[in-house]
């Protein structure tokens, strides 16, 4: 007898993380053993139960599914990563992928998309929703890592000091960050910077 697939799941809404629980709790070839709210329970989760398979949608508290795989491969834990989100971004697949997602579905898909992801993804195959491949190689994100986290923090309304303090960067650095920034994407100041990324994808 082959053994079941272990499944942790990341869900932010309580109703769509037990719904997912039970369906793939029907499988015969899967078992979720774990549920998690948030990327950082997720995160903690994934270290303690090692599960083959890590489900995450994108935007959750605590951490971002994208950042939970970045951190998943990082710390280069067994778990393959499929996402499961509302949003068709092409930014948001192209860093998925940079991150070693192995699967990227949308939630409109049929349940049973996801059950053949997973089995598909467990023989060492990679699984994306047809509708984002064109889309996410026509536009390249142009932002770094440190850009678009002073972005994602300028955009949640912190100043340049409290941006710096977060980032344990000097203000001017912040500035020179966020300037550069809204230089690439042809942005008036950092506010709108932000949301030309988030449109993308990109933060």
């Amino acid at each position: 007898m082959t053994t079941a697939t272990t499944i942790l799941i990341a869900e932010d809404q309580g109703m769509l993380l037990g719904a997912l629980s039970a369906l793939l709790d029907l499988e015969p070839d899967m078992q979720v053993v774990g549920k998690a709210s948030n990327g950082k329970e997720a995160l903690a989760m994934a270290e303690a139960l090692t599960p083959d398979i890590v489900i995450t949608d994108i935007e959750m508290p605590e951490m971002t599914g994208l950042e939970l795989a970045q951190c998943i491969q990082q710390r280069q834990l067994t778990s393959k990563v499929i996402i499961l989100t509302t949003f068709a971004r092409s930014g948001y697949l192209r860093r998925a992928m940079d991150y070693g997602v192995k699967g990227y579905l949308l939630k409109d898909a049929p349940s049973d998309d996801l059950a053949n992801a997973i089995r598909r993804v467990m023989q060492g195959r990679k699984i994306i929703a047809p509708e984002l491949i064109v889309d996410a190689w026509e536009e390249a994100d142009p932002l770094s890592d440190k850009e678009r986290k002073a972005l994602k923090l300028a955009a949640d309304g912190k100043q340049t000091e409290q941006i710096a303090s977060e980032m344990h960067l000097s203000p001017g650095t912040v500035r020179n960050y966020l300037s550069s920034a809204s230089s690439k994407l042809n942005a008036s100041n950092r506010i709108e910077a932000a949301r030309i990324a988030r449109q993308k994808g990109w933060l």
